[in-house]
């Protein structure tokens, strides 16, 4: 395996979690497609000092971590500064980083800032979109959310964890996507190998158990019950899931500062035939059909 292509902290996890499920170094090697010789450096590793995560490498490592990153951008967004340099000390105040205003300016390259250094703040016409969408409900809508048909590829009970599975999804991108979903008291685990799911692909990457999970399986839920929803025959991983009446692009990545997901989830129900629905309106893959509960009718979705 090339340096380029070092394990992640969630495929070391797998690795140690079919090991504690008694799969051999052949069979996890099969499974997860990697070198048995790979298989077995995580599993010895994880024996000897009980630690999945990779060690530091030579070479050049990230400046900041993704927790001061979130502190930039909101120093960024806060502050119209004179100068990248008078922002970084701005910046090194608030999250006590040290790092050069090289570091800095090109982290806010990054981020999507452009424009002159003196203001480093979003345009006046994103900021307003911005407030439009996140604070008065305008313009906020299904259509926001990447609703997506996935196929599971492998599920796992997440060791230590008594609701947790952690899955391997195919939405019909080169890789996979890793999911954990509180579903482990609800569906079985030989049900929930090789079956189609709804996925919402656009919520911000989160860290459970630490396992980044990459989306969020949809699903009927009443106090009772969880139930995913089923996307129509003839589906295939990838299939954009859409609501008629609600046309528009999803976003990239939702915002959790603008709390889309938190306005649009309230009228995701499904109606007395169990189907998904916003609004009344139902949850469609084109010239292929609803997608659906398999008994819970009037129930949130979520």
């Amino acid at each position: 395996m090339g340096r380029s292509e070092e394990l992640s902290d969630f495929q070391r996890g797998t690795v140690v979690g079919c090991h504690l499920c008694k799969k051999s170094v052949r069979e996890i090697s099969a499974l997860l497609n990697l070198p048995r010789s790979t298989v077995s450096a995580v599993i010895l590793k994880w024996k000897r000092g009980g630690i999945t995560t990779a060690l530091p490498r030579s070479g050049r490592p990230h400046k900041l971590k993704e927790e001061d990153r979130q502190v930039l951008e909101k120093v960024a967004l806060g502050n119209c500064l004179p100068s990248v340099e008078a922002l970084t000390t701005e910046f090194q105040t608030a999250s006590g980083a040290k790092v050069s205003s090289r570091t800095v300016r090109r982290e806010l390259h990054e981020m999507g800032f452009r424009g002159r250094v003196s203001t480093y703040s979003r345009s006046a016409g994103e900021k307003a979109e911005t407030r439009q969408s996140g604070e008065d409900g305008a313009n906020v809508d299904v259509s926001r959310l990447d609703l997506r048909v996935g196929c599971v590829i492998t599920a796992l009970p997440l060791p230590d964890a008594d609701s947790l599975y952690v899955q391997q999804v195919d939405v019909g991108e080169a890789a996979p996507r890793t999911v954990v979903s509180e579903l482990v008291k609800h569906v079985p685990v030989d049900q929930m190998q090789n079956r189609m799911v709804v996925l919402l692909c656009n919520q911000k990457p989160a860290k459970t158990r630490g396992v980044l999970s990459q989306a969020v399986v949809m699903c009927a839920s009443s106090p009772e019950k969880v139930e995913i929803l089923d996307p129509p025959g003839g589906a295939a991983p990838g299939d954009r899931v859409t609501v008629q009446g609600f046309p528009g692009e999803p976003d990239k990545e939702l915002n959790p500062r603008t709390k889309v997901w938190e306005q649009i989830q309230p009228d995701l129900r499904t109606d007395s035939q169990c189907v998904a629905t916003y609004k009344g309106a139902a949850f469609e893959v084109a010239g292929k059909g609803a997608c659906r509960a398999q008994t819970l009718s009037d129930a949130e979705i979520k």
